[in-house]
């Protein structure tokens, strides 16, 4: 029997560092201490730490989301893994535009992937 190939994914320096960032800051607080009480440079609509956005997800049997307020911050396009305590996978796919719009106050709603013979509709809200 031959032996199986194995596939690599080259991702640049750029990508690996950010991804690395995201997966240490994605379950962590961060507190900013400065010498003024604005932590946001003056935007009330940036998102400041520990401001995550939780998903809402229709006909919910166990499924859970989030996007972590590093991932607001960056405004970037981003997959999230819905699945949480549910025995089966859904994802969620928002563009840069969404995320940003989430970041600024905004609720998106976005139909999640359909798996398991069904989808859902998921909304995020950035927390107060």
């Amino acid at each position: 029997m031959p032996p199986m190939a194995e596939s690599t994914i080259r991702i640049g320096r750029r990508e690996f560092t950010l991804q690395g960032v995201l997966a240490l800051l994605g379950g962590a607080t961060i507190t900013v201490a400065g010498c003024s009480g604005s932590r946001n440079n003056g935007n009330p609509g940036a998102p400041t730490a520990g401001q995550n956005a939780p998903a809402s997800i229709s006909a919910n049997h166990g499924h859970t989301g989030i996007i972590s307020s590093a991932e607001l911050s960056a405004g970037n396009a981003i997959t999230l893994d819905i699945m949480g305590g549910a025995n089966h996978p859904h994802s969620v796919t928002l563009s840069g535009n969404e995320v940003m719009s989430i970041a600024n106050g905004q609720t998106v709603s976005k139909t999640s992937s359909f798996d398991d013979f069904h989808s859902h509709e998921v909304s995020f809200t950035r927390a107060a």
